[in-house]
């Protein structure tokens, strides 16, 4: 009987992942074991996917304990997966990971990294309720009341005629729940561009980024920007938000030193991003549609880099 966790909390990195000894899986599954059911849905992510800290995603391999599936999520004392919604057991599980004297001292980083995670766990808890479901649909039929494009089509040519060549936001396409959700990130889904692995700034061309700590780093060292530029995407910094007449525009912010992501512009003027391996959401971390990244709730991702363009058809990611 072992578990892997993965700490779901990077957007255009891969997650860190931490391999349990059989002794420390039989401790973790004893936290795990499911109790009360959930009075709602059914599902794999309790709410709106956000940037930063989004639970711990558990596997189970070699042998499986019957009262779990195979793959689960564990969120603040609760329990998604296939068919499953409950309460866990323990619900101190994450302080059980993620503390300073946890499991996450088994992929060594440093301390920090362990208090970032500790302190974006306490923000995910007020954004679960900001992003609940049923207020989020309360705050939209009262906003609706005063939206003035009560006509679709005079809506549509307003909202479209400049972002013309920009990606229709369509998120079904990729919320696949499967192969193409999980394999592709913040960066496939702003370039537009599946690879179904995981694409890296600056990898197809051999420039990978080795720096997340800021956005404009030393020539020694190749920064997420860098490898973007490399990959054929144009540095746009004085876009000021406003698409171009060819292509459409992307933008790019840093959690300095610990991840980078991306969001792109829609035909309808809003902003759309794909946070990892969860959903693609037209919202930021506020519950808020995205007039604009420079303003919107990134959470961690608190430097603004720049606005570029993905030429469609001219780029190459890996």
């Amino acid at each position: 009987m072992a578990l892997r966790i993965t700490i779901d909390i990077f957007s255009g990195r891969e997650n860190p992942v931490i391999e349990l000894s059989e002794n420390e899986s039989v401790e973790a599954l004893k936290q795990l074991k499911p109790s009360g059911r959930l009075d709602q849905k059914k599902e794999i992510f309790p709410t709106e996917p956000t940037l930063g800290y989004r639970g711990l995603l558990i596997e189970q391999y070699d042998t499986i304990d019957k009262d779990l599936p195979q793959h689960f999520r564990y969120v603040h004392g609760e329990l998604y997966g296939k068919d499953l919604a409950h309460k866990a057991s323990g619900d101190a599980f994450e302080e059980f990971v993620c503390g300073s004297e946890g499991l996450i001292r088994k992929i060594k980083l440093d301390k920090e990294f362990s208090e970032m995670v500790l302190k974006e766990i306490e923000e995910f808890k007020k954004l679960r309720y900001l992003l609940d479901p049923k207020i989020v649909d309360l705050l939209r039929r009262r906003l609706s009341i005063y939206w003035p494009c009560r006509w679709w089509w005079p809506c549509y040519w307003w909202c479209c005629r400049k972002c013309r060549c920009a990606p229709i936001y369509e998120p079904a396409s990729w919320n696949d729940g499967d192969i193409k959700e999980w394999n592709n990130n913040c960066y496939n889904y702003a370039s537009n561009y599946r690879t179904d692995t995981f694409a890296q700034p600056g990898r197809a061309s051999g420039n990978i980024w080795n720096d997340l700590s800021a956005c404009n780093v030393p020539s020694a060292n190749i920064s997420a920007k860098m490898g973007a530029i490399s990959d054929d995407l144009i540095d746009n910094p004085n876009a000021n938000n406003k698409c171009p007449s060819q292509g459409h525009l992307v933008a790019l912010v840093i959690a300095p030193g610990w991840d980078y992501h991306w969001y792109r512009k829609g035909r309808n003027g809003y902003w759309s991003h794909k946070p990892g391996h969860t959903q693609v959401t037209n919202q930021d971390n506020s519950g808020n549609a995205i007039s604009d990244p420079r303003t919107a709730n990134r959470g961690l991702y608190t430097e603004f880099c720049t606005f570029m363009t993905v030429m469609h058809g001219h780029i190459k990611i890996k």
